[in-house]
Parts: C-alpha cells; structure tokens; sequence
C-alpha cells in the first residue's frame, strides 16, 4: 500500500477540520474563559498538544502500512486520532477553571493564579494518560463487571449538558450563523446525503458560518473584532519539555482525582470501541499496543505542557468510506503540528470564530448522547436516561453559579451557606441538592444507570453493590460533598455522610427486594 493516496487528502480534510476546530476551541476556552497570556497558550500549551497528535498519528499510520503488508491488502485505513473534545471540556471547566478561582481567592495574582491553574491541567493530562496506558493491559475486565449503559450514560450527559447546550445557546444568541450552519448540519449528518459536486460538507459549514459571522456579527459583543490582524505570535514555537512543571503538579492529581479518573476510564473504554469498530470494517488492530500509544500520546503531550489529552476518535468507517488509507494519519500530523508550532492558529482564531463551527460541535454532542441509546440493549433506555440527570445537575449547578455571580456574589460579598439557603426559600429552589448532584456527577451517573441495569435485569444483589460503591464514594467525599468558597461552590474531599447514608438505605432495599417482591405478570399489575 502507498504512504499517501488519493482519499487520504479527502481524509486530511475531515480529520484536520475535526483537530482545527479543538484547536479553535481550545484557543476560545485557555483565552476566554481563562485568561491565560497568548505566551502560555501558543508558546507552551499548543506545541505540546502538536507533540502528542504527532506521536499517535505517525504511529497509527506505521500500524495501518504494517497490516496492509501483512494481509496484503490496499484498503487498510488507519484509526483516526486527534485532541479529546470531551476532556477540553472537561478539564477546564472542572479542574483548570475550579483551581485558577480557588486560587484568587486566596489572594493570588491573576499570573500565579493561572500558573496553578495550568499545574492542575497538566496533572489532569498525565492522569488521564497514565490511567489509558495501563488500562490497555485490563480494559477487558473492566468492561465485563461495568455495564455499558453506566459508561454511556456519563458520556451522553457530558455531551448533551456541556457541549451541545453551551453551543445551542450561542446558536440562539447569534441565530444568523448557529441556525443557517444548523440547518446543513441537520440536512447532511441526520438525512445521511452528500453536497452535489464532492463539496466536503464541513468546508460548506465552517465557510458559510465564517461569512455569517463577518458580516453580521463583527464589532462589540459580536463574534469578529474589530482591529487588525495580530502577528505577535507568529513564528517558531518549539515544544520544551516541562518535567520540574510536571513534578511541581503532581500534588494536584488527588483533589481533581474525582474528574481525573473517570474521564481516563471513559476514554479507555471508548477507545477500545472505536478499535472494535474498525475490526468490524475489516481492520483488525490489535488493542493493546493501539491503547498504549494512545496513552502514551497523552503523556508526552503533558511532559510538553499541554492540559489537553489526545483520544481515538469515532468515525473510522467514515474516513475508510472517503477512501484514506494511512497518508490522511501521516498528512494531519504534519498540517497540525505546522499550525501548532508556527502560531498561525492565531491567524486562523481571528479570521474563523469558534462559532462558526459551533454546529458541528452541537452534532457532536448530540451524537455522544445519541450512541448511548444506540448502543444499548432498548431495555437500558431508562438507565440511560437516569443517568443523564447528574450532568445535567452539573449544567444546572453552573447556571445558577453564574447568576449569583450576576447578582454580586464573589466579588461584592462572598458566596456563603446562606446565599444557598435563601435560595430555598425564596423561590423553592433546592440548590443543596443541585451543588451535591454536581460534585463527582460522573461516578453519580455511572453508579445510578449501572443500578439501574441491575434492576431492570431483577439482578437486585449486583445493584445493591453499585449502591454500596455509591456510600463508599460519597464517605471519602468523591461525590456529593461540597464548600462554598468565596466566588465558587467546588468540590471538597470530606466525608457526606448523609448521601452514604442514603445509597447504603438504598442498597439495603435492593437486597432484601427478593423477600418481599414478585416479577409482575403485566403493566397493569405495577400501577
């Protein structure tokens, strides 16, 4: 097979604008929500996430030649490889964004302050990488005790709550570019049709959301500035390995472990999907050097200072249909790392908002909760859809967040136990119980749908011990436990012992369910 054919540049295409729109994500989020320095963001972050796309996307390609060799065949396609859309979000969010606010208001300056913030994405990167390289060597135990609706259900909350919400709302905010781009991403990904003339769809998209945005959106509060063209970070940026960095962050893998860990374990087991689904095309890799090097990608990427994990992604029947081989691998490393270490991304951030693409992204995102329904056995359904709740307590618990911060709170008093009570009972809003669904939401939802699964099966003894994980998560304080800062409600390892409480209440009812129920004959008789 050659190094490089013809579909592999329609592959370039779809695989690069997947990694450009990250990056412009990326950039939005480090530069926006953060406000991290330009000097951080594209003289360290990026050319270390280019050194982990590098790594994976060259090695990919050597496995897909080596078994095109090996069962000499011409149409071996190489897994698809790029930056993780779910922990970019994730990790700034809720380990880079929660340390930078602790921070100030402990007095911090806003440089220090984004320095510990960057020191917990980088510990939040390396645990992420660590827990997919040495789960390549048991991810198949893991797979058969955790059913794949609790592993879904997480995922699609994710999607739904923190990523395609987000983006719909901008969608609404600026409905000139988020519902003309909408409406092909609706006609193209959900009818299944092709654009007339092998017109790439995500060029037409990210083209026409572009144009939109320029001509309608560009001054004060829109999505263009108004200005000239930065240049200040143009020119070569090379990656400069930051171990003391990476040694000095390490004490930050125990507090945000409760993101760390599930986020790893969700895109082990996702990987190994994605590997399954390529057996399922007739390319059979096999998954253990696949899933270490896909950690390993992720590991050199935070020795180089990057927060941002890389993954595996969905779709390798699509880019194998667009007939890319290996090459499309080959040519995205070098596109993106060119962009990367060149500080051109700066260039492209100020002609390309983010929201230009920001239709795809809500695809995204409504995919990742659709596969779970997908995938699922339709009798998980309702696991699936009590699973949804926590991330959408996280979603509700960041709202209401930011209204109290509207209202003052964080920068003219602090926020206190009795801005939460008087929440309550003012207007009925039980917002106790919204900030504990928010801390650790993920195992919340990973332990409710898998209990959830159990019952369903009437296999009542396996959930009562998903109940039991739940007590003992909630007496170490990984779910559930709160303190209330002085601008933010974040997580706090103490024990909850009232929430232990209740899960243990609830596994004791699934364990004795056998001595007082009996399988109904019909609805009728559960009425």
């Amino acid at each position: 097979m050659k190094a490089v054919v013809k579909g592999d540049w329609d592959g370039l295409f779809a695989l690069g604008l997947d990694n450009l729109l990250m990056l412009l994500l990326m950039s939005s989020l480090c530069l926006g929500v953060l406000g991290f320095s330009p000097d951080l963001f594209f003289g360290q972050i990026l050319p270390a996430t280019a050194i982990g796309l590098v790594i994976g996307n060259l090695y990919y390609a050597r496995m897909a030649l080596r078994l095109a060799r090996q069962e000499n065949r011409r149409d071996v396609c190489a897994l698809p490889y790029g930056i993780s859309l779910l922990t970019v979000f994730v990790f700034v969010l809720q380990v880079m964004l929660p340390a930078q606010g602790m921070a100030l208001a402990e007095g911090m300056t806003k440089d220090e302050a984004d320095r510990l913030a960057w020191l917990a994405g980088l510990a939040a990167c390396f645990g992420s990488g660590l827990i997919e390289f040495l789960g390549a060597f048991v991810v198949t135990h893991l797979q058969r005790v955790t059913p794949r609706a609790a592993l879904l259900a997480a995922l699609a909350g994710i999607g739904i709550a923190l990523i395609a919400m987000d983006f719909v709302f901008r969608a609404y905010t600026y409905p000139l570019v988020g519902l003309s781009t909408l409406a092909l991403v609706m006609l193209v990904y959900f009818g299944r049709v092709k654009i007339r003339g092998g017109i790439p769809a995500g060029l037409i998209i990210l083209v026409l959301g572009t144009v939109a945005a320029w001509t309608f959106y560009r001054g004060d509060g829109g999505l263009v500035p108004v200005g000239t063209w930065d240049t200040s970070q143009l020119g070569l940026h090379l990656p400069i390995p930051v171990i003391g960095d990476l040694i000095d962050a390490l004490p930050y893998l125990w507090p945000f472990l409760p993101v760390i860990l599930p986020m790893g374990l969700i895109n082990l087991v996702l990987s190994l999907q994605n590997i399954e689904a390529a057996a399922a095309r007739g390319d059979r890799y096999a998954p253990k050097p696949v899933l270490m090097f896909n950690g390993l990608g992720t590991l050199a990427a935070a020795g180089f200072g990057s927060p941002f994990p890389t993954t595996l992604y969905i779709g390798h029947n699509g880019w194998k249909a667009l007939g890319a081989r290996a090459g499309y691998s080959t040519l995205n490393a070098v596109v993106i790392s060119t962009i990367c270490f060149t500080g051109s991304l700066s260039l492209i951030g100020f002609v390309i908002p983010v929201e230009a693409g920001m239709a795809i992204l809500i695809w995204i995102g409504i995919m990742m909760g659709a596969q779970a329904f997908q995938t699922t056995p339709k009798s998980h359904a309702p696991a699936i859809a009590l699973g949804l709740l926590p991330a959408l307590g996280y979603f509700a618990a960041l709202v209401l967040k930011n209204g109290f911060r509207a209202a003052g709170y964080g920068s003219e008093q602090p926020f206190d136990a009795e801005m939460i009570a008087g929440a309550h009972s003012a207007v009925g809003l039980y917002a106790d119980g919204i900030f504990a669904l928010e801390q650790g939401y993920i195992y919340t939802s990973m332990v409710l749908a898998a209990a959830t699964v159990a019952i369903i099966e009437r296999r009542f003894n396996v959930a009562g011990i998903w109940f039991l994980a739940g007590a003992a998560l909630s007496s170490i304080g990984f779910i559930h436990t709160y303190t209330v800062g002085f601008a933010d409600v974040v997580g706090s390892l103490a024990p909850g012992v009232k929430w232990a409480v209740g899960y243990l209440v609830m596994a004791v009812i699934m364990f004795l369910a056998p001595l007082f129920t009996r399988p109904a004959d019909d609805d009728a008789e559960m009425v």
